[in-house]
């Protein structure tokens, strides 16, 4: 188990943008993790956005609904895991939850399974 806290929700107009946040232990930041962001409407399963490798195996992989509209990226000095969403669709409401995995790189990045940790998540509400 790895702490984990997000922020930077918030309620937007179509077509807008946000950056949310996950802090996150230190601790993984020397080992093999990788870090992703799910997201989960009302009534919804909960969904895998993006994931991202720590460490030397570079993996990246994003859901093909975000594809070219979210970025997601690390910034190891602030132990910090971030998503950049632009170009929000109402589809896009949800809670968004920030998850880590110890471990090398694996193609199931974006399977809720895979995870055992997960942070409180931020709303995220877009508006037509």
């Amino acid at each position: 188990q790895v702490s984990l806290v997000e922020s930077g929700g918030g309620s937007v107009q179509s077509g807008g943008s946000l950056r949310l946040s996950c802090e996150t232990g230190g601790n993984m930041w020397k080992k093999n993790y990788y870090l992703a962001w799910f997201r989960q409407a009302p009534g919804a399963e909960r969904e895998g956005v993006a994931a991202i490798a720590i460490g030397s195996s570079g993996g990246l992989i994003y859901a093909d609904f975000v594809k070219g509209r979210f970025t997601i990226s690390l910034d190891n000095s602030k132990n910090t895991l971030y998503l950049q969403m632009n170009s929000l669709k109402p589809e896009d409401t949800a809670m968004y939850y920030c998850a880590a995995k110890g471990g090398l790189w694996s193609p199931t990045a974006l399977s809720r399974s895979a995870y055992a940790s997960w942070g409180p998540g931020t709303q995220v509400t877009v508006s037509s």
